[in-house]
């Protein structure tokens, strides 16, 4: 097993759980208390050897691994250093320990923790001769050593894990962006390469035939703005495909995002045809939503479920178990009302305190009918000018 470094220790997120270490430092002065006359310079010693060890703790984490390791022998010094004079010098063994684990692979580093502690249990049986106190001593720092380091090691391989996880997600991303690109080239390569070299040839034929027969050329315009015509309503019907499927791949993309804040996703979709404005409009919503759960909702779990109104049409419900309690509209959200009112819809905001929030994002029967009358070309009386203007000019 090899963790390699810089380890967790230089992320940002782990400053609290280094001064919260620092704590341990009052160790070093519990065996002050002992003593029946206690001399100021034991004291001095004490304070003194604390002063000395907060740089060299907080260089070694900003350092690189070969001075790193110099950083630690020099703290093991300090507590080899005050140990005889009755100070809590096993303490600073301990700090040592948990930086060895921070940052050396595993067996090297609980060799070398292993020696170290060896000869703190040489020095305090030779300096502190008392009848139970050296080995009763030594066995508390060798527990409480081997607990810290056992703590970050875990805490490192936690963070690689959690570090491995981000770059999956980040593959994942990518990967599905890349396809979706190729599958998108491929559509259009397949809708126009063939259609744009007919009109190649077409207005290249029509070009040689102006001056020898009108006519014949104005047949082969005609031809060109039909095969135009209908590219034009293919690319518009690929859209709408390539819009379709924005739900799906945006509950893909939501369960991405959730999955790096630790949130879980159920999902429930009904297998409903929807129109495509209409899924673009409900696939935006739940972007918005997924972000709102993932900056203010501290939740553990989204649900996201898509059924069919019992009075026709649509229900799109989006619901986490966070702290609720959201009392004004930000931008996000009513950017999210305009858009389902855009389209004949409206949204249902359920925020009690402590209770997490619950989106309704309704859809009527009317709003989906509407939808699926609109045309996928242009209408027709604009279709109709061109030919009719075409016919003008040639006259």
């Amino acid at each position: 097993m090899r963790l390699p470094g810089p380890p967790l220790d230089t992320q940002e997120h782990l400053l609290g759980w280094h001064l919260a270490s620092l704590l341990y430092l009052s160790f070093v002065f519990v065996p002050l208390f002992f003593w029946p006359v206690l001399p100021w310079w034991v004291v001095a010693v004490a304070v003194g050897s604390v002063a000395v060890f907060l740089p060299l703790y907080w260089a070694f984490y900003r350092a690189g691994v070969k001075a790193r390791l110099w950083l630690v022998l020099g703290v093991a010094a300090i507590g080899y250093t005050v140990l005889p004079f009755g100070v809590g010098g096993g303490t600073y063994l301990i700090f040592a320990a948990g930086m060895l684990a921070s940052f050396l692979p595993l067996w090297r580093g609980v060799s070398l923790t292993v020696l170290l502690f060896a000869a703190l249990g040489v020095e305090m049986i030779w300096t502190l001769p008392a009848v139970a106190m050296p080995l009763s001593g030594f066995l508390i720092h060798v527990l409480v050593g081997s607990i810290v380091y056992a703590g970050v090691l875990a805490a490192r391989s936690r963070e690689l894990r959690n570090a491995e996880l981000r770059l999956t997600q980040e593959e994942v991303r990518r990967l599905a962006s890349l396809a979706e690109r190729e599958r998108i080239g491929r559509d259009l390569h397949d809708l126009l390469g063939h259609t744009l070299s007919v009109v190649v040839l077409k207005s290249q034929l029509a070009a040689r035939l102006i001056e020898h027969d009108t006519r014949a050329a104005q047949d082969q315009i005609g031809e060109v703005e039909r095969v135009a015509r209908e590219a034009l309503t293919q690319v518009r019907e690929a859209v709408a495909g390539i819009r379709a499927n924005g739900l799906q791949a945006e509950l893909a993309a939501a369960r991405l995002a959730l999955l790096g804040g630790e949130i879980s996703l159920d999902h429930r979709l009904a297998p409903l045809e929807i129109p495509g404005n209409i899924e673009t409009t409900l696939a935006l919503a739940l972007r918005e939503s997924v972000t709102n759960v993932l900056r203010h909702a501290r939740a553990r779990r989204v649900e996201v479920e898509l059924t069919e109104d019992p009075r026709g049409g649509i229900v799109l419900r989006i619901a986490d178990d966070g702290r609720g309690g959201v009392a004004a509209e930000g931008h996000g959200l009513t950017g999210m009302r305009e858009r389902l009112r855009a389209i004949g819809g409206a949204v249902e905001i359920d925020s009690p305190n402590g209770g997490g929030t619950r989106l309704s994002l309704l859809v009527p029967r009317e709003a989906l009918s509407a939808a699926r009358r609109l045309p996928p070309t242009t209408p027709a009386s604009s279709q109709d000018k061109g030919p009719a203007l075409l016919e003008r000019g040639i006259a």
